[in-house]
């Protein structure tokens, strides 16, 4: 079931999102960052304050009243701007993300928009090829990685997003 987070769930979407992107845990899954960067990719006061923001809508996948993916969603004006896809790493590769990605294009369109933006790291060529298949579209337009408190780069490669995205 693919419901709006709340205020309550911050805590599991804390955990949820560190170990999908993050440290060993993450190695379970594909869609890891472990290899690129370590340190928390968000912390419990950051979506808390995501979520204060009107314009912002984190989405939760829930299964056996346990979190088990999620995403955030920012109305842009004239876009959907789509973040921090997570799902739990011994559970990827199974189509939750799929699910999410169709409830997020359900919920642009609910809000009269009809493209969806997102970033993602150049050198994750595995997760820009998964993204490509769900008709997300590289618009060569880079943007520079910039660190935030939490983040060390373990890596001697360039680290740069590349914008995708997909018009519904």
């Amino acid at each position: 079931m693919i419901t709006k987070a709340t205020f309550d769930d911050i805590a599991t979407l804390e955990k949820l999102i560190n170990s999908a992107y993050r440290g060993e845990t993450s190695k379970q899954g594909w869609a890891t960052e472990a290899h690129l960067l370590e340190g928390k990719r968000i912390t419990l006061d950051q979506l808390e304050e995501i979520l204060k923001d009107k314009n912002n809508t984190i989405l939760k996948y829930t299964e056996n009243n346990q979190i088990i993916g999620s995403v955030l969603l920012t109305n842009k004006g004239d876009k959907l701007y789509l973040g921090m896809l997570a799902i739990s790493p011994e559970l990827q590769n199974k189509g939750i993300g799929k699910k999410i990605l169709h409830e997020a294009e359900v919920h642009a369109l609910s809000l009269g928009l009809s493209k969806i933006v997102m970033t993602v790291i150049t050198i994750r060529e595995k997760l820009i090829e998964w993204y490509n298949r769900h008709g997300y579209v590289d618009t060569r337009t880079r943007e520079p990685f910039l660190l935030n408190d939490a983040d060390t780069i373990i890596t001697d490669q360039h680290l740069e997003f590349a914008v995708l995205e997909k018009i519904l």
